[in-house]
């Protein structure tokens, strides 16, 4: 038992890392699009992190080389973060943070409706109050948004929640390192051609910011935060990891604090408070093994 929870709180520490990684990912992005097109950021963002990720599992990759892998990377990670770049462009920072909190919802009811999984009251509470957190951390606005911006970001999560539930599955008997380059390596791929017929060949760089910005996106928020999650998936059901999605909007949001100067009152505060509190809801069940650490 002892061994089952030190694993779990190993997965744990590497899902909240991931969420913290994922969080950078939407101002660095806004930084990164000053420079590049949405389709050109997406080729960038997984080819830089794909490479020496690639070369550090290179005695593995023979095992992830599999076509299903490489496909659920190149519609899970590829086709998501190209609809997402394009939804921020044309929306706010708030309303994406909004949608992205609906991520674990999803994948909850994914998990019950495939029959992979059964409904429990804490993990349907911590769902619920992770999403209610998001939505008052998003309530402190940000113009800027449109209806087709705010669609593009939400079909970018359903693509992300299914390919949450999918992953586990894919990983079995695999190392989670070479998974992620195979599938990051399939992201790029997919959004080469795209890139190109819709952007025509990237421009040059106006500034060191965008390139730093993109370089940034690439290690710490694709290869660092991709891995760390991957390899947690193996270990915690996907209802679990999926929760700490919900660092993404919060620490995006403290960083538009920081960094651009947005506003963060008393209504952010608490959502601030209820996204933890669900982590804590969701963590704190896994490592009891209670119900809803097998829902």
């Amino acid at each position: 038992m002892g061994a089952v929870t030190r694993r779990t709180d190993k997965a744990i520490l590497a899902l909240a890392g991931a969420g913290v990684l994922w969080g950078l990912t939407v101002p660095l992005s806004k930084l990164g699009l000053e420079w590049l097109g949405p389709g050109w950021l997406a080729v960038a963002r997984f080819a830089l992190a794909a490479l020496p990720l690639a070369l550090l599992a290179r005695r593995r990759l023979r095992g992830a080389l599999d076509p299903a892998v490489a496909l659920a990377g190149a519609l899970g990670y590829g086709a998501v973060i190209l609809l997402q770049n394009a939804g921020i462009v044309q929306t706010s920072v708030s309303h994406a943070a909004l949608i992205v909190g609906a991520t674990p919802v999803l994948v909850a009811g994914i998990t019950v409706l495939s029959g992979r999984a059964h409904g429990s009251g804490a993990a349907w509470a911590s769902a619920l109050a992770a999403l209610a957190g998001v939505g008052l951390v998003a309530a402190g606005g940000g113009g800027g948004s449109t209806l087709a911006g705010d669609a593009l970001v939400g079909l970018s999560v359903a693509g992300s929640a299914v390919f949450i539930v999918v992953q586990p599955g894919l990983l079995r008997g695999r190392d989670a390192a070479a998974v992620t380059a195979v599938q990051l390596g399939a992201a790029a791929l997919l959004s080469l051609p795209i890139a190109l017929a819709g952007e025509g060949l990237p421009p040059a760089p106006a500034g060191a910011g965008p390139v730093a910005a993109v370089g940034a996106l690439a290690l710490a928020g694709t290869l660092a935060a991709y891995w760390l999650f991957t390899w947690a998936q193996v270990r915690v059901p996907a209802r679990l990891a999926s929760a700490f999605i919900n660092l993404e909007p919060l620490v995006g949001a403290l960083a538009g604090v920081a960094v651009f100067g947005d506003a963060f009152g008393r209504t952010q505060a608490l959502g601030a408070l209820a996204i933890l509190g669900a982590i804590a809801l969701a963590a704190g069940a896994e490592r009891r093994g209670g119900p809803a650490a097998h829902a």
